[in-house]
């Protein structure tokens, strides 16, 4: 009946003093991430414990000095000196450290507290309960008392974070992917000018558009990306005549949801990453466009020519890149993308169709300073945005064969920099140069130019604005040898401003302003001006 009755008073204090010992090791831990794999308090070393590696374990030690990482000077001292020596229930690692300092898992704890456990049950049984004496007896449960209040409390925070743990777990949408959102809506109009070309300009009606898009991002070992991207998109770009001052942003001008890009991205190796497009893949996904104002449409600049050089834009389709990373401050990117790689007909496909291959070495000789040199092959892939002349609007008609059968290739070069002169200072521009050659049809080959000048204001009024102004030529044909494309007369320059203004963390509005003078670089056009209010909804 007295073994009884002291196995009753032994257990629970025992709990008491495990528990206390298990928390302060938690406050005494003052950095690093838990080593959950690891073990830390170990009683009997034939125990068998979850999460802890056999060749890990060490057998019971018999005074604490045999830790070489436990010093009388320890505010645990005692306490280890107490449950070593006088219970034999503590045991440490292969190379005679004990490791006090770091966090222990729940299995841990449970394994080390049942052998502690067993340990006291054993010396009661065997009659050597004296070792456990009424002193120690009282002082545990004093202990038990006067944290009652205390345990009681962490008890029920532990409860309450097991409770909301399994509604995460129960409610999360995949334990791989995560799902985000962003909706862009714009207002637009012509603000002045009426005749481009010698037409008159029919778009000076205010209109609101949207670019829904609905973003998967799985990663399957913490390093690569599994993209997937559904996107809606009824925005235009107000007709003035000219592909100048078109705005990134516009789509298709239906409410129609696709695939809008699908990609994996994945590390080869330390110093290489390779990404793998199945769609609707862009420059700015094999390389970097050395741009602030780069943001995708959703951020940044409001037109196409703002948001990246136009040589750009002869990139996009399926196919591959590869980045390599000689170090922090030079990289080495290459791709190809094809924009006909799912069409079997001929002329087309991966190889025969239009496509464009890339190379550019990135340099960034200090934190604020990057370089982009920049040369694209491409295929029957026009420029996006400049005059008639420099897109090709015309091509077919000028060849004399249908649009199916048209064909031209070019080579463009491009520099892009952008130095940051202070936090809320950068300076950046760039400069492109295109030489496209007709191979069907009407033989000949063009020049064209284009270049810009930017500076940004990041945090402006407020952390996450930006404010930025362009000014540049957009792409003009300079010289042609191409019967029935002739050189564009005039230089039309592109002047842009706006204020990206942070309204929460989810949501950001833009307005803005393009200026074109003498649109289509033709001084007889009248001057256009297009304002813009664009507002990024992010979840």
């Amino acid at each position: 009946m007295q073994k009884f009755w002291k196995y009753l008073l032994v257990s629970p204090a025992v709990c008491g003093v495990m528990l206390f010992v298990n928390t302060a090791t938690f406050a005494g831990e003052t950095s690093g991430k838990s080593e959950i794999n690891q073990p830390q308090v170990l009683a009997n070393p034939d125990t068998k414990t979850q999460n802890i590696a056999p060749d890990q374990k060490m057998g019971q030690v018999t005074s604490v000095s045999q830790f070489s990482d436990v010093q009388p000077t320890d505010w645990a001292f005692q306490a280890l000196q107490s449950l070593v020596e006088r219970y034999g229930c503590i045991a440490g690692y292969p190379n005679s450290t004990y490791r006090g300092n770091r966090a222990l898992t729940r299995y841990e704890f449970a394994a080390g507290l049942n052998a502690c456990l067993d340990r006291v049950n054993e010396l009661i049984a065997t009659a050597t309960g004296d070792l456990v004496n009424k002193q120690d007896l009282a002082t545990l449960q004093k202990l038990q008392e006067d944290f009652s209040a205390e345990l009681a409390t962490l008890r029920g925070r532990v409860d309450g974070v097991e409770v909301r743990s399994a509604e995460l777990e129960a409610n999360q949408f995949s334990t791989t992917t995560k799902l985000q959102g962003q909706v862009v809506a714009v207002v637009s109009d012509v603000l002045s000018g009426n005749t481009v070309n010698g037409a008159e300009i029919t778009d000076e009606n205010t209109t609101l558009g949207v670019r829904a898009r609905l973003e998967l991002v799985t990663s399957f070992t913490g390093k690569d990306t599994l993209f997937t991207r559904i996107q809606a998109n009824n925005i235009l770009s107000p007709n003035i005549g000219t592909p100048e001052g078109n705005l990134f942003f516009a789509g298709d001008g239906t409410t129609n949801a696709f695939i809008d890009a699908l990609f994996y991205r994945f590390p080869l190796g330390e110093k290489t990453e390779v990404v793998a497009i199945a769609n609707a893949g862009a420059a700015d996904d094999l390389t970097s466009t050395v741009n602030l104002f780069d943001g995708d449409g959703a951020f940044g600049a409001l037109s196409t020519f703002g948001t990246r050089n136009p040589i750009y834009s002869q990139i996009n389709g399926a196919g591959l890149g590869v980045t390599y990373e000689f170090s922090e401050k030079l990289a080495l990117s290459l791709g190809y993308l094809s924009g006909t790689a799912n069409d079997p007909t001929p002329n087309n496909g991966l190889f025969n169709g239009s496509y464009g291959a890339l190379a550019q070495l990135t340099v960034k000789p200090s934190d604020r300073i990057s370089i982009g040199l920049t040369y694209i092959n491409s295929y029957n892939q026009p420029l996006l945005t400049g005059s008639n002349a420099a897109t090709f609007q015309d091509i077919a008609a000028i060849q004399g064969l249908p649009e199916d059968q048209v064909g031209f290739s070019s080579n463009s070069y491009g520099v892009q920099a952008s130095i940051g002169i202070t936090d809320n200072i950068v300076l950046g521009g760039w400069a492109g140069y295109t030489n496209s050659q007709s191979l069907r049809g009407t033989r000949g080959d063009v020049d064209i130019w284009n270049y810009a000048v930017t500076l940004g204001f990041p945090d402006l009024g407020k952390k996450g604005n930006l404010a930025g102004i362009i000014a540049g030529m957009e792409p003009k044909v300079t010289s042609s040898d191409i019967a029935g494309l002739d050189s564009d007369p005039d230089t039309s320059y592109h002047l842009e401003a706006f204020y990206q203004y942070k309204v929460s963390d989810n949501i950001t509005i833009t307005p803005g302003v393009i200026w074109l003078t003498s649109p289509d670089h033709n001084d007889t056009n009248d001057d256009v001006v297009i304002g813009v209010l664009r507002t990024t909804f992010s979840f």
